[in-house]
């Protein structure tokens, strides 16, 4: 060991190097370098600091076990997040090309075979569904959150036991659920649905098959959570394929089949929605741990009581957004008949459809964001948030922004007898959905950080000022557009405003960043391609598939070259380059 000293201090002017560099050894205090603490990876601040040690020449330092310094901690994180997002993201994206093409055509074969009443019927029947598949969607949220947080923290048997907290917990919201349905049954079709008398028999069929098909969707929520938690889309979007495919099946079945179709395509879609969630509860029993309904080894009182409050709130909120969003269907259907409901139905569909490719990105986000805060990172969650809205609400834009100028000939080529006010419903429709994915990422960041009460409370006060609007504008004599003008203001200005208050109180993340990151560039190009879009329809003439296909193209092609080059920053643009070279060689590869 003195030999080693001495030749230190003979190779390097006497200032002898301990530990020796072949030696491996604790590190110690060196001269000009904090004794506290080991030192970390070179940061941009350290060498103004003063924090390194003395380095000999021709020498790298040693550094036994040193700490990534929070910057590249961060990089790093989301550089990983983001890869991670993608490849999921491209799962869900590969299923949404296939199931867009088949919903739309099971939807024109649907309504040339039920024509337009009875397609109003299962509209306005089926909202009750859609309505409970919402619900369904913010409780799967509200379980996720959960398991997203434990897992942050490593805990697996937190994990067990919010799971099985989770099975009790749903399986009385569907007994609730159910029982709710049943009592509205007797006021829905004692005077508040407008059908017509000789189709009153059939609607009262399709409306208890919907409730039975409701409860058991309610009850498959917490194996819907896990698998989301699990970040597992490749499975999800296998499931979605085969989902799209049945309902395929069963659209030709009510075409060829026997009978009243309107009992026949409620009574099949209420099979197939249990086959499909059949499918997904066998399959997480299979594949994770924690899918075991064990609530005398896992069950916690306290586990409990945390998710109920938290679900409390969030069926609070689901509630009267679906009473917000069912309602206005019941208040259109009294003035307009259900000729307006089949319109509206193609409408909702239609959005949900190019909106497919906008909550794929957000399905494989939130849960990062859940994880990243029950690990304490807060500024990857922060990150996330922002990036997520603003790639939400591009996502949509990429997919309606081109279609803004041809939806006109785009419905006569698809549906071929296009109901009254379908066009003006769908541009109100997609200008809504637009502002909703502008602040997409905002509630499940409160979500996260679990400062969901004071939000709950005034977002619900808004959802429920719109149906008495819609129903004084309507008994004003406002056209039917109205109803979609005042959803508008309602989504795009006060449910915002009130998100941002409630981020800007808890500083969950920047509001000066939002904005100028993600919403106003987001914002500006939107509106400047709908402006154009708007004064080039006057002018150019669009009448047969291929210059459909032309100016769609065209405009696809403008959107995305003006995204790259006036919205997205430069680690945007090169994790944008780095996915799209990754699928070029997965496609050479194969």
């Amino acid at each position: 060991m003195r030999r080693l000293l001495i030749r230190g201090k003979r190779l390097h002017g006497g200032s002898p190097i301990w530990p020796p560099m072949h030696i491996k050894q604790p590190a110690r205090a060196v001269p000009h370098a904090p004794v506290s603490a080991p030192h970390p990876l070179p940061c941009p601040s350290a060498h103004a600091q003063g924090d390194y040690p003395f380095v000999p020449p021709n020498r790298a330092p040693h550094h036994p076990r040193r700490p990534v310094c929070a910057a590249r901690k961060t990089i790093e994180n989301m550089s990983s997040v983001a890869n991670r997002v993608l490849k999921n993201t491209g799962f869900l994206y590969a299923k949404m090309a296939i199931t867009v093409f088949i919903s739309l055509l099971t939807t024109r074969l649907l309504l040339n075979s039920l024509g337009k009443i009875d397609f109003g019927i299962f509209a306005l029947l089926g909202t009750s569904i859609s309505m409970l598949g919402f619900l369904n969607n913010a409780m799967a949220s509200a379980t996720q959150r959960f398991i997203n947080y434990a897992e942050g923290e490593g805990n697996e048997q937190r994990i067990k036991s919010i799971f099985n907290v989770s099975v009790v917990l749903h399986f009385g919201i569907a007994l609730a659920a159910g029982l709710l349905l049943e009592i509205g049954y007797f006021f829905f079709f004692g005077g508040i649905l407008n059908v017509p008398p000789e189709r009153v028999g059939a609607a009262k069929i399709v409306y208890q098959c919907l409730v039975a098909s409701t409860m058991f969707t309610v009850m498959t929520v917490p194996y819907d959570a896990v698998m989301t938690a699990h970040e597992n889309m490749r499975y999800y979007a296998l499931v979605g394929i085969l989902d799209a495919l049945l309902k395929l099946c069963i659209a030709l079945a009510v075409v060829y089949g026997p009978g009243d179709k309107l009992i026949l395509y409620g009574a099949l879609m209420a099979l197939e929605t249990v086959a499909v969630l059949i499918i997904m509860r066998l399959y997480c029993r299979r594949h994770y741990s924690e899918c075991r309904f064990q609530p005398r080894r896992y069950y916690s009182a306290q586990t409990a009581k945390e998710m109920g409050s938290f679900a409390g709130w969030i069926f609070f909120t689901c509630m009267s957004s679906m009473v917000a969003n069912y309602g206005q269907g019941i208040i259109l259907n009294n003035f307009f008949g259900a000729a307006l409901n089949a319109a509206q139905g193609i409408v909702s569909q239609l959005n949900g459809q190019l909106n497919a490719l906008a909550n794929s990105m957000l399905r494989a986000l939130f849960p990062v964001i859940g994880k990243s805060a029950g690990a304490r990172d807060v500024q990857l969650m922060n990150k996330s948030a922002i990036m997520g809205s603003k790639l939400s609400a591009l996502l949509f834009c990429i997919v309606a922004v081109p279609l803004w100028g041809v939806l006109p000939y785009a419905l006569q080529l698809w549906l071929k007898n296009v109901p009254a006010w379908t066009l003006i419903f769908l541009k109100l429709e997609l200008m809504r959905t637009f502002f909703m994915m502008l602040t997409s990422t905002f509630v499940p960041a409160l979500k996260a950080d679990g400062h969901i009460k004071g939000q709950s409370i005034t977002s619900c006060c808004i959802d429920l000022l719109l149906l008495p609007a819609i129903y004084l504008a309507f008994r004003l004599g406002a056209p039917p557009p109205a109803m979609y003008l005042a959803a508008l203001v309602v989504y795009a200005i006060l449910k915002p405003l009130n998100n941002l208050f409630w981020i800007r109180k808890y500083h969950v993340f920047s509001i000066k960043n939002y904005f100028s990151k993600s919403a106003i560039p987001v914002f500006v190009l939107a509106a400047a391609f709908v402006v154009a879009q708007e004064w080039l329809t006057r002018i150019v003439t669009i009448d047969n598939p291929m210059s459909l296909l032309l100016y769609v193209a065209c405009a696809f092609v403008l959107f995305v070259l003006s995204v790259a080059l006036f919205v997205l920053n430069n680690r945007e643009r090169q994790i944008a380059k780095n996915f799209a070279v990754g699928l070029v060689s997965r496609a050479k590869r194969n």
